[in-house]
């Protein structure tokens, strides 16, 4: 159905007092408060809430699979990525800085020699135009945007980019994340766009890395599967040379290239081998075989002149000196938190580390590394916020759950299931938080020691969305096989007998919302219909006129007359993932498939109302709620796995 017919379609029967509202062309009535009906007007104008939302912290990194993307400014900042936003973190002050210029993921990161310039790629995006894959060149202490280059030059994905040095940084490549992974030179100093040197094909398979030489001009190393590259800008032409491993054993991936200081080229290797390539020659000068055990992820040289190489598969940071002989220094990452991701100068002789598990720790080998940065490591759909603490809890298909303090930025406990997890609630009074799982299982855990208290299964298929009642005295758990189901409570939470499941949905449970009398609730569901049942009988309330005047306890429910502006035009009901009231019941945040967090004011009445809209997630919203007192605003990111915490102004 087109936007102008969904606009034409939306209508108010002011008789029967109910706003009908097409989505795919289903119609669903929103029946209006009694004291609304007479003065609604479906064409007023719905204007955008005072209150505005402002980025204040940023939870997680991007190390799952992403490389060489954290690094220490002379700022004391940290700079390194997740989801839409780049992240300047200075951890001794505790604080943050988010450059928000994407529009989707930031897929590489490159700092320019004089170190106030960064370069960041991203993927294709949601928007056909300004979701185009690019480079932004942007400086880290004003944050302001100089240069956008490669909009409609890239096909996929920027994976890899890099400053030249020998230069003092004139130049910046880049590579395509394509079929032909595509290798270009840029002058990016040409205007607001750059200009592109040249462009070549460099491999059908995966490249990993590429970075300009420090000491020679126009000379460029890149790496990937089963091979290096040579490459020398001459002209407006690239010439290329593969390295050749003669005796040695061929890795099945060349994982990681740094530079020694005097300008030998040293790759690290699938086979856990350590090659170090003579300048200006594409043959192993030396080889340091065994250096791991399995994949050497990254090698780095430090301001002392010893490198270290970061193991994925032993987790191990290994110390060499300049004869790369081994220091014996070394240190094992806890298994919890991953394998080496990228490794690179920290603080004075600390080193930073970023992981595989999406941690960034910091730290030398005698005071141990300690994570500075936590984050989940897969789709992030449960959010649910403490009842009065400045506490969020996340569960996420990582099977992990983690427990926020929102003031001091940092995980306060988590907790690893069995199972992938879905949606959470916590209890009314913060003891115990509910858990809903895909397995169809759902768990209540301590909040305090975090043991599980009771532990049921309805259903085989995901639970996708579970609500304690008001009054903390029972339970809904919403299945994706189209019931919900509801428990009493008792024995202070630990005692869970079930009331029985209410039957009437043709689709899957997505939202569930209790009355603020704990008597009724309301669902919605994947096929847009809006459902009334009595919780006592688990019966479903057909005339629903008569729950018109009804205060609900949350709007949690997309689909309502109080959120149906919250609907843009041409929506196709999977547009908005999530919705929350502020708790004083002025503001709307809703949570969409395009990236976005928007704002609105609530009750939000009007067909497609107007919104303040915010950036940052790249991946679906999945989900927004705020704090208890509505002083912030915490979002999820799905396949992003970011947590956003905004601060209300």
């Amino acid at each position: 159905m087109s936007a102008k017919k969904r606009a034409r379609d939306t209508t108010f029967e002011s008789e029967e007092g109910y706003v009908r509202m097409y989505l795919r062309g289903r119609p669903i009535n929103f029946y209006a408060p009694t004291e609304t009906v007479s003065s609604y007007d479906i064409k007023a104008d719905a204007s955008p809430p005072e209150q505005k939302l402002n980025l204040e912290w940023v939870y997680g990194y991007r190390g799952r699979d992403c490389r060489s993307n954290l690094y220490l400014l002379p700022t004391g900042e940290m700079v390194y990525f997740v989801a839409a936003v780049a992240v300047l973190y200075n951890v001794e002050e505790q604080l943050q800085r988010h450059y928000l210029g994407h529009t989707d993921d930031i897929k590489c990161l490159a700092i320019h020699p004089e170190k106030i310039l960064i370069a960041t790629g991203q993927t294709a995006g949601h928007d056909k135009k300004a979701g185009k894959p690019h480079i932004r060149i942007w400086n880290s202490v004003s944050l302001q945007t100089l240069h956008v280059l490669g909009i409609g030059d890239f096909e996929r994905s920027v994976c890899c980019i890099g400053f030249s040095k020998a230069d003092g940084g004139n130049l910046l490549c880049a590579v395509d994340d394509a079929n032909e992974h595509n290798l270009s030179v840029w002058d990016w100093q040409k205007g607001e766009k750059g200009k592109k040197i040249v462009e070549t094909k460099s491999s059908t398979e995966p490249v990993l890395a590429a970075e300009f030489h420090p000491k020679d001009e126009n000379v460029l190393v890149s790496c990937g599967k089963s091979s290096i590259m040579f490459w020398t800008l001459d002209g407006g032409t690239l010439g290329k040379k593969l390295g050749i491993f003669e005796k040695y054993e061929k890795p099945k991936y060349v994982l990681c290239l740094t530079f020694a200081p005097n300008g030998d080229v040293l790759t690290g290797d699938s086979n856990g081998n350590i090659f170090v390539w003579a300048r200006g020659s594409n043959k192993i000068s030396q080889a340091i075989q065994g250096a791991h055990e399995g994949g050497i992820f990254s090698l780095c040289f430090l301001n002392d002149g010893c490198l270290v190489s970061g193991g994925g598969k032993d987790r191990r940071i290994v110390e060499w000196d300049s004869s790369y002989q081994r220091t014996g220094n070394s240190a094992e990452i806890p298994e919890g938190l991953g394998a080496v991701r990228t490794l690179n100068q920290g603080k004075g002789k600390m080193v930073l580390v970023g992981t595989t598990r999406n941690s960034i720790l910091q730290g030398t080998y005698d005071l141990k590394f300690t994570p500075i940065v936590q984050g989940h490591t897969d789709e992030l759909w449960g959010l649910t916020v403490h009842p009065n603490q400045n506490q969020f809890l996340t569960a996420g298909y990582d099977k992990q759950v983690f427990l926020w303090d929102t003031l001091t930025h940092s995980i306060i406990w988590s907790k690893d299931l069995n199972d992938s997890a879905h949606c959470a609630c916590i209890h009314p009074d913060g003891t115990m938080v509910a858990v809903g799982t895909q397995s169809g299982r759902w768990l209540v855990l301590d909040m305090s020691t975090r043991d599980i208290i009771s532990s049921h299964t309805d259903g085989n298929e995901q639970i996708e969305c579970i609500e304690f009642s008001p009054d903390g005295n029972n339970i809904a758990v919403g299945s994706r096989d189209n019931f919900i189901y509801i428990y009493s409570i008792t024995d202070e939470g630990k005692k869970y007998n079930k009331v029985g499941k209410c039957s009437g949905h043709t689709s899957f449970i997505t939202h569930l919302d209790w009355s603020a009398d704990n008597q009724v609730l309301r669902s919605n569901s994947g096929d847009y219909e809006i459902l009334y049942w009595k919780a006592s009988n688990c019966k479903q309330v057909t005339d629903t006129s008569s729950l018109r005047d009804t205060e609900w306890a949350t709007q949690y429910c997309t689909l309502a007359f109080e959120s149906l502006g919250i609907w843009p035009e041409g929506a196709d009901g999977t547009d908005v993932n999530s919705c929350c009231r502020s708790n004083n019941k002025q503001l709307i945040a809703s949570a969409d498939d395009f990236g976005k967090v928007n704002l609105y004011s609530s009750p939000c009445i009007q067909p497609r109302a107007t919104s303040h809209k915010y950036g940052g997630h790249s991946s679906h919203v999945t989900g927004v709620r705020f704090l208890y007192n509505d002083s912030r605003l915490v979002s999820v990111g799905g396949m992003d796995t970011a947590v956003l915490q905004w601060q209300l102004q």
